[in-house]
């Protein structure tokens, strides 16, 4: 895996390139001296671990077939206070399915996303990082 990373202004604007050519623009805050033109790359770790679960999600529901017919994944993160660097200390999902889903069946699909095949948890799991989520399913 390889990502190209250019600078695109004065401040902390950066476009990330990947391999198959997505992009990605990052920034930092103005408080910052950033112009905030794109994510702060911490925000693009919970945004990873987020895209990492839920494809994880989705394909041990589809194996189950289990009709997913709308799915929306909510991370509430909370970084380290006064340290240097900052890293994720608690993380919360809240993981909301819609369809003709058996809750059980969402649930085990998302502990296992969370204790067993998304690299992304484990990656900040074993920084320390403390991660619980909940499971909703039609509401």
């Amino acid at each position: 895996m390889k990502i190209s990373l250019k600078r695109l202004d004065d401040a902390f604007n950066m476009e990330a390139v990947d391999e198959g050519g997505h992009i990605v623009q990052m920034d930092s805050s103005v408080e910052n001296g950033g112009k905030n033109n794109g994510v702060r790359p911490m925000q693009m770790l919970l945004m990873g671990l987020g895209g990492c679960s839920a494809i994880d999600v989705a394909m041990i529901l589809k194996k189950q077939r289990q009709e997913l017919t709308d799915f929306r994944i909510e991370i509430d993160g909370e970084r380290e206070k006064g340290k240097e660097p900052s890293i994720w200390e608690k993380v919360h999902i809240i993981f909301h399915l819609s369809g003709d889903i058996d809750p059980d069946k969402a649930a085990r699909a998302v502990e296992l996303s969370m204790t067993k095949y998304c690299s992304v948890a484990e990656t900040l799991r074993r920084a320390g990082g403390d991660l619980t989520w909940e499971t909703r399913v039609n509401g």
